[in-house]
């Protein structure tokens, strides 16, 4: 029932076709008594869904729509184990829900298509990360960013320890011989000469190794696209690095037993790690826009944006995080028809253009106020003029 916030998610839900969406958000609380009041909340909001709802839709729709809401509302297990912030997305045989590892801001909103602009700016690849924690015992896999670092569950093809490798030596203690066939009772037994049990111990390490390192990267790094932080020992990281054939794996990590930190530590060291890389990629986009805005190849109108987003000509769209601005964009013109918030078919304008310019192939960014470049909430650049 929750899935994985990752690209794919994103573009299934921007790629659905059908009316009414229902999307809804929340922020939550992962502890007692904070999230006591989550569901309160969160039927507070279905209520508005139902208040949108009922000046379009018939009795029976209304009930049949909002059921997978009232399931929800009612199933405890689930508000007992909230992170910190919620988004539910419902249309006719669809439900997802995702437990997010940032706050959003409360949202109800019934339009033709979902609301996904929290959800992308999740997946900035530039802020969020794969933590990775590894010795010869344990491994353990970590996702978020700045704010949150959680620990997700590892695919079940990857191993838990070098132990559980396939072909790793017997765990019983190494006695340094072995006997042959053909020697019987009596004959003196034939000690191996290439380093004994140290021998052993680096090839199961190894082996672990190149397990952890596939199943990473086939079930985890290539889905999310998230850049990937190594924390292990110094010894650990050298091997790791030989034999790893991931893309994704970042130049700098921590050289740390991850078990060695707490959860806060971990998060706070990790992102001193990546921040540096994280403003070169941010400067890079602003650096990028301001040199084709000033070929004629950049635009902050969002008329002008709007009609290249339908064109298919937008090649990257920075939108700013906090900005709502309401109405719908004409598909076949780009026109933009303004519309009031409090009307039931009404979305962000915003977020409609993000979906509009990844569908086209484009790419999109995400940015803090304070990052945005102009001050109209967003800026793009031109595949041609």
């Amino acid at each position: 029932m929750t899935p994985v916030i990752t690209p794919q998610a994103l573009a299934e839900l921007t790629a659905f076709h059908g009316h009414p969406c229902l999307s809804l958000y929340q922020p939550t609380h992962r502890h007692h008594p904070e999230n006591q009041q989550d569901p309160l909340r969160f039927r507070q909001l279905v209520k508005a869904l139902e208040t949108s709802l009922r000046q379009q839709q018939e009795d029976d729709a209304v009930r049949s729509l909002l059921a997978p809401f009232e399931a929800l509302a009612g199933d405890a297990q689930f508000w007992n184990h909230t992170l910190d912030g919620l988004a539910v997305m419902v249309a006719a045989d669809f439900f997802r829900v995702y437990r997010l590892q940032r706050p959003v801001a409360e949202l109800a909103v019934v339009a033709d298509s979902f609301h996904t602009k929290p959800l992308r700016r999740m997946l900035q690849t530039g802020g969020r990360l794969q933590l990775l924690g590894l010795n010869r015992h344990r491994v353990q896999l970590f996702e978020g960013d700045r704010d949150a670092l959680d620990e997700i569950e590892l695919t079940p093809e990857a191993p838990a320890t070098a132990d559980d490798t396939p072909g790793a030596a017997p765990s019983e203690p190494y006695r340094g011989v072995s006997s042959h066939g053909g020697i019987g009772a009596g004959h003196a037994a034939l000690h191996h000469g290439q380093g004994g049990r140290k021998d052993e111990t680096d090839d199961d390490t190894e082996r672990f190794f190149r397990a952890v390192d596939r199943a990473v990267l086939a079930q985890h790094s290539r889905p999310s696209g998230l850049p990937l932080m190594l924390a292990a020992l110094p010894g650990h990281h050298h091997l790791f690095r030989q034999i790893s054939h991931n893309p994704f794996l970042m130049a700098d990590g921590l050289t740390v037993n991850p078990e060695a930190l707490d959860a806060d530590t971990l998060r706070e060291r990790a992102w001193q790690a990546a921040e540096p890389a994280y403003e070169a990629r941010t400067a890079a986009w602003l650096d990028a826009y301001g040199a084709a805005a000033a070929a004629g190849l950049g635009s902050g109108d969002l008329a002008t944006v709007a009609r290249a987003a339908v064109a298919g000509r937008v090649d990257t769209l920075l939108i700013e995080a906090d900005r709502e601005l309401s109405g719908r964009i004409d598909p076949t013109t780009g026109r933009i028809d303004e519309a009031d918030l409090d009307n039931p078919r009404a979305d962000d304008v915003l977020d409609h253009l993000g979906a509009w310019v990844e569908r086209m192939g484009g790419v999109v960014h995400v940015l803090d106020t304070a990052r945005m470049p102009g001050s109209t909430g967003l800026a793009a650049t031109f595949r041609h003029a």
